[in-house]
């Protein structure tokens, strides 16, 4: 008989089990109270419990390791230092989406290099989050494929759902299940319905495919998320960042009945992906909130050791250390700078 399946695969390549990858690399009790405090934290900033303000900082992608963790000690460092007045969580974000091709991140293909050895950045991955958990330092990252969660979700604190799967019925399915607040990014065309509909979608309880723990294929029941909220980033028609841009926001969550609360993304199209022009944003941001704004909850801010970012794909060996092969970052120098004056204004709405 003619062969019927798999006509165009060429491996399948059987995973370790979420379960097996958890016992293998477990959650610590000082992971688990740092991934909790985490939560309830940006819980406590999205609902107005807590005047801090948010920020998700750190590197567009982790591709080093070395890189990523020396980030984290420093943005711990100074996460301690302002922790009065700013909820600081690190941007470690290990899937990246494609338009068309290029580098889906280090889950995908850890060794720069397209082997594809999931295997290993499924590992090394977690084994990084539950360092810089254990460290004292919340995770936040985006969820791409509807697989991951099982192996990761339960050391992050906030997650996204990024503008290119915002209108997934999939995605919002996962969302409707994750155990952390989960930021709902509008359209790459600028759209905020979307964003909306979604929100909305993932608070209710769904039931989906997806696998278990041992890996099984089983039908996932969720109770819904009641803590999905708005992230604005710009769209093609250019920025949404602005006073107007935010009252539309405001209007379009009200009337929809969800908590008028969101979060703005200071790089990819609000900032036309040049990192100088994060500042600009967070200047505004910060403008708005002395102005007596108060439903943005907090910021988005890509940042890496060096500034910019370096041509990729490359020979691993001859990548700079410290500087993104993704999107353009700020460097540490202004991320301090940038995180010291936000904490001064928050300080002095009190």
């Amino acid at each position: 008989m003619e062969q019927l399946h798999d006509l165009r695969v060429s491996s399948i390549i059987r995973l370790s089990s979420p379960g097996d990858l958890k016992e293998q690399l477990p959650v610590d009790e000082a992971a688990a109270g740092t991934v909790a405090a985490g939560r309830r934290e940006v819980e406590g900033i999205l609902t107005g419990k807590d005047r801090r303000m948010l920020v998700i900082v750190g590197p567009c992608s982790i591709h080093d390791i070395g890189s990523a963790r020396e980030y984290a000690e420093r943005l711990l460092a100074l996460r301690r230092e302002l922790k009065e007045d700013l909820s600081i969580v690190m941007r470690v974000y290990f899937e990246k989406p494609r338009t068309t091709i290029g580098w889906k991140g280090f889950i995908n293909d850890p060794h720069l290099d397209d082997t594809f050895d999931i295997e290993h950045g499924l590992f090394h991955a977690r084994k990084l989050l539950l360092e810089i958990n254990a460290m004292g330092l919340p995770c936040a990252t985006e969820f791409l494929d509807p697989i991951t969660p099982q192996y990761v979700a339960d050391v992050i604190s906030w997650a996204a759902i990024g503008a290119r799967t915002i209108e997934s019925q999939t995605h919002r399915q996962m969302a409707s299940g994750l155990s952390m607040p989960v930021g709902f990014k509008n359209s790459t065309d600028g759209r905020l319905g979307v964003a909306v509909d979604a929100i909305r979608s993932a608070m209710h309880p769904h039931s989906f495919l997806g696998i278990d723990q041992e890996g099984r294929s089983s039908v996932i029941t969720t109770k819904g998320n009641p803590f999905g909220h708005m992230v604005l980033r710009g769209g093609s028609g250019g920025p949404n960042y602005d006073s107007r841009s935010i009252a539309s926001a405001e209007a379009l969550l009200k009337k929809a009945g969800l908590q008028q609360s969101l979060l703005v993304d200071c790089s990819h199209a609000n900032s036309g992906k040049k990192h100088a022009e994060q500042l600009n944003v967070w200047e505004n941001i910060l403008s708005q909130k002395q102005a007596g704004n108060r439903s943005i909850a907090g910021v988005m801010i890509e940042s890496n050791i060096c500034s910019g970012n370096q041509p990729f794909p490359e020979d691993p060996e001859k990548l700079h250390y410290g500087v993104s092969i993704t999107d353009e970052c700020i460097s540490w120098e202004e991320t301090e700078r940038m995180l010291r004056q936000g904490a001064e204004v928050v300080r002095n709405l009190s």
